[in-house]
């Protein structure tokens, strides 16, 4: 029996990763939400674009699979979209009529893989596969950086202007003339940046700085 766009998949295990089938065609959309289904993924399944942007996506790991030819709208204008209003989800293109500048646009454009049609089930298995690990990964990022952020903002003024200059490679008596403090001050303040940010070494903290974009003084 074909699946209509407007029967809503059922939820899945929060564990399980989502894979999103946006395509006009039912019996493409029934075929692969057969197939994710098959190993353990979960589904939401969308005849057109709008559809999608009316739905509030569950918050975990997953992917979109992305028809280029589509109601009203290219996949590839969709792309943008979804950019847009905040869809992260990594996209993975099918297509039956994709050519080369199409593909190199939708590459650059951030898309994990671009299929074309008909392809192997393993080879879109294999797509997801590497694009939902990709999505694992940004959202582990994105997840430190914020821990990183919320340390960050434990500091006081000082500490923070202590931090800037230290990372910038000065020793301890340049930050204290910089700043016109004591030696043991700006020892005391760099011991209480390196306990808050959670570091044990200079290297730690620079790499910390630079992945909060702390400018050079």
């Amino acid at each position: 029996m074909i699946r209509h766009s407007s029967v809503k998949a059922i939820p899945a295990a929060p564990a399980s990763p989502l894979v999103v089938i946006v395509d006009d065609d039912p019996a493409v959309r029934e075929s692969l939400d057969s197939l994710f289904r098959s190993i353990g993924l979960s589904t939401r399944l969308f005849g057109a674009p709008a559809e999608l942007l009316q739905q509030t996506l569950p918050d975990g790991p997953g992917c979109i699979i992305l028809d280029v030819r589509l109601p009203g709208i290219s996949g590839l204008d969709f792309q943008d979209q979804l950019g847009r209003h905040g869809i992260a989800l990594p996209i993975i293109f099918m297509t039956g009529h994709g050519d080369i500048p199409m593909t190199v646009r939708a590459m650059k454009a951030g898309a994990v893989d671009f299929l074309a049609k008909p392809f192997r089930d393993q080879e879109m298995l294999d797509a997801v596969t590497a694009a939902i690990e990709r999505d694992r990964e940004r959202r582990s990022a994105s997840a430190a950086l914020e821990d990183l952020r919320a340390a960050h903002a434990t500091l006081t003024a000082r500490e923070r202007e202590v931090m800037t200059h230290v990372v910038a490679g000065l020793m301890n008596k340049q930050v204290a003339g910089i700043l016109g403090l004591s030696e043991i001050t700006v020892k005391i303040h760099r011991g209480n940046v390196m306990r808050k940010m959670g570091v044990r070494t200079l290297a730690d903290l620079v790499r910390t700085a630079e992945a909060l974009g702390i400018p050079k003084p």
